[in-house]
């Protein structure tokens, strides 16, 4: 069998791509609680969906295929002792030992089928799905308004974050949120215990127990050597630090790591909400991100001769620094809404910048983003449209939808 993963830039040829179609959880998505849970809005589901199979039907009629979270997490549990293993997991990072309901939830969720487990899972429990007779304690009898004894995790659709492949190997990642840091043990239970991963020796250059947090939608891969990754509201640049020394140590071709940082804000949640590559030298970019000048903060570390040790050289211009890491003589970024005060603003809402790339000059974006596609266009690159009236609700776009597995080589 071929080796599972291997993402060595951002723009060869998809092969393999991780997908997970919205379900349950988001209904379970209510006014009174979106913030928790980090939506601003609640998509309408048969429409979400509608739209989701879209985008899974573009990806597979170009060749690609389409992984569901959900079928590989139910695969990879399977056994019985490993089964029980995740749902202890699970439950202890819910919390559900404190709120006195760790047994009644791990007998209520044992008792569905593998595959049901698993939806049930990511949809959450409300306290109205358990038998009030199983309620046998005061504290749970007298247990508090909040309608879940666990959470939904409305977010999972969203597959860059948890996890994102580098070179042969993966990221499975310390989420800021706590609304989305059980989202990662779906991919480490794939890694450890699914047949199609289980039989390799995958590096995880960071794992879920890390200190520091960091997030898929800020981690880019530029090239065989040139990983970018942004240093953002979710992303530390402590985890940036660690996950160069492991790159460098543990990955003989990857030379550096370039850190971008980006302001901290719900609208520029990720590196790529504002800057995706699209072609060899051609970029999607929000020009807000960038100072007077086209300045920014932005920050180099390369390997040395020492494998504790990391050379950092400080830059301030994305352009100069994308063309001295690629090695290129020009680079075209496009601006998001053209450049434009109001489209450019209303389109970054929207994941204007967001875009898949499944081969170089062909991407994957949103429809309501006309502006932004009318430029790519101009510039030259393939745009294929999705529906989005109900996907863009939840903060993300195309990009932030997949997880590439496996892209050919440039």
């Amino acid at each position: 069998m071929k080796y599972p993963l291997h993402i060595t830039s951002e723009i060869g040829e998809l092969k393999t791509v991780l997908l997970h179609r919205p379900g349950k959880e988001l209904e379970n998505l209510i006014p009174e609680y979106l913030e928790r849970l980090l939506f601003d809005d609640i998509p309408y589901l048969p429409t979400v969906q509608k739209e989701h199979d879209y985008f899974a039907s573009v990806l597979r009629n170009r060749g690609i295929e389409v992984l569901y979270l959900d079928k590989l997490a139910a695969e990879a549990l399977e056994n019985e002792e490993v089964r029980r293993r995740f749902i202890d997991e699970v439950l202890s990072e819910s919390n559900a030992d404190i709120h006195g309901t760790y047994d009644i939830l791990k007998d209520y969720l044992l008792s569905f089928p593998v595959e049901e487990m698993v939806r049930k899972v990511m949809a959450g429990v409300l306290k109205t799905e358990i038998a009030e007779e199983k309620k046998t304690h005061l504290y749970e009898l007298m247990s508090e308004h909040y309608p879940f004894y666990l959470d939904p995790m409305p977010n999972l659709y969203f597959t860059r974050d948890p996890a994102a492949v580098i070179a042969n190997g993966l990221t499975i990642n310390r989420m800021r949120e706590e609304a989305r840091r059980r989202e990662s043990l779906f991919m480490q239970y794939i890694i450890q215990y699914h047949p199609r991963f289980s039989k390799f020796d995958i590096p995880v250059w960071l794992g879920r127990n890390e200190r520091f947090p960091i997030e898929g939608g800020d981690e880019l891969v530029l090239s065989e050597d040139t990983v970018a990754i942004g240093v953002s509201s979710r992303t530390s640049a402590k985890a940036i630090e660690n996950l160069a020394l492991q790159l460098f140590k543990r990955d003989e071709h990857i030379q550096k790591v370039v850190a971008v940082e980006i302001p901290k804000s719900r609208a520029f949640m990720h590196l790529d909400t504002v800057f995706t590559m699209v072609d060899y030298n051609k970029f999607t970019i929000h020009p807000a991100i960038q100072g007077p000048d086209g300045n920014m903060r932005i920050y180099i570390l390369e390997k040395t001769g020492d494998p504790g040790q990391i050379n950092i050289q400080e830059r301030n211009n994305l352009t100069a620094v994308l063309k001295e890491v690629l090695h290129l003589p020009e680079i075209d970024l496009i601006p998001c809404g053209g450049g434009d005060l109001i489209a450019s603003a209303r389109e970054q809402w929207n994941d204007g910048s967001n875009t898949l790339t499944i081969a170089p000059g062909v991407a994957v974006t949103y429809d309501r983003n006309y502006v932004s596609n009318e430029m790519l266009r101009r510039h030259g690159i393939e745009v294929i449209e999705i529906p989005s009236s109900e996907l863009s609700r939840g903060r993300g776009g195309p990009r932030c939808m997949s997880m590439p597995m496996m892209r050919e080589d440039i």
